[in-house]
């Protein structure tokens, strides 16, 4: 990869943490070679509960408080953990969309006329839009289209504005007063792999005697057939363990489910992120290669001689990945 001081990722998440728990490491990475990084976070993730129970307990700092007062407390003191994780990952530049967390399906909080549930595809799309004409990255990461596993309304809804804002933004038509139109040139979608949760299940018996993964988790749909893109991200493993240990409301630092293997383990385990790429406009791997830069094939359209239109500035970027 080359020319990383012209290059730009960004990436879309619905709630503070996502980030985190997300491809922590791989936006590390990037960042680590020079690459522009962006964060998008739709929501402030005014829904979420309070997942550490030590900070609840005598000396926390939600002691003595009852539910609805540390609901309070939660929405002003996640946008300062969300702050603290991007600075571990290295965002240089972290962007709220300025939504309000929906809750879970069917929860009171998604009739709430301010959640990003209830925003029009229009509006929404038009605020990302706005972002990505600003940033110019070339490759955008978001949700997939599979949500089967976790069908929260707004990972939902960061799927369907970022594959519509994806098409719009290089189209000068779509909301012109947000800017020059800039297409980026590949779009990828996060995995969840049954391959990657095996082999942590499996290193967990072995090694620690027993393992959060049960049938549930084991059996959830898996998009290891789909799967494109292995960012080999080894090194940069610590980057997802304080990321996510900065979300200090919503991870308890006991739990095996995240920490069940030190970051050394892990990365012996599993050392690689898996994507899906579902847009290209500078082709992709063939079918029976897997892809390890998600900046593949972008350098060329860079060092095109000027003068010469870049592909996906005039035509769509085309689907890759079913």
């Amino acid at each position: 990869m080359s020319s990383a001081s012209d290059l730009c990722i960004l990436t879309v998440h619905a709630h503070p943490d996502d980030e985190a728990s997300k491809g922590a490491p791989t936006l590390a990475k990037y960042h680590g070679l020079g690459v522009r990084t962006v964060l998008v976070c739709c929501t402030g993730g005014e829904e979420g509960d309070l997942q550490n129970p030590a900070l609840r307990a005598e000396g926390g700092i939600f002691a003595g408080l009852d539910d609805a007062e540390i609901k309070v407390a939660l929405a002003r003191v996640r946008p300062r953990e969300l702050a603290a994780s991007a600075a571990i990952i290295g965002f240089d530049e972290v962007v709220m969309l300025g939504y309000r967390d929906s809750g879970m399906v069917d929860s009171p909080a998604n009739d709430h006329p301010d959640c990003f549930h209830q925003a029009t595809l229009d509006e929404a799309v038009g605020r990302l839009v706005t972002v990505i004409r600003r940033e110019r990255p070339q490759v955008l990461i978001t949700y997939g289209d599979d949500q089967r596993g976790y069908p929260h309304p707004d990972h939902i809804k960061v799927h369907e504005v970022s594959v519509a804002a994806f098409a719009r933004a290089g189209d000068p038509t779509w909301y012109p007063w947000a800017g020059p139109a800039w297409q980026p040139l590949k779009m990828y979608y996060s995995a969840w792999s049954r391959t990657r949760l095996v082999a942590v299940h499996e290193a967990m018996l072995r090694l620690n005697g027993s393992s959060p993964y049960d049938e549930r988790w084991l059996n959830r749909p898996s998009h290891d057939e789909r799967i494109t893109t292995r960012t080999h991200i080894a090194s940069h493993m610590a980057v997802r363990s304080g990321a996510l240990r900065a979300h200090a409301t919503q991870v308890d630092p006991t739990e095996a489910w995240w920490f069940g293997l030190d970051d050394d383990q892990l990365s012996e385990v599993y050392p690689w992120e898996d994507w899906v790429l579902a847009r290209s406009a500078v082709g992709g791997p063939s079918d029976d290669d897997i892809e390890t830069d998600m900046f593949a094939g972008i350098a060329d359209v860079l060092s095109l001689p000027a003068g010469v239109d870049r592909p996906g500035r005039l035509t769509s970027p085309q689907p890759v990945a079913s």
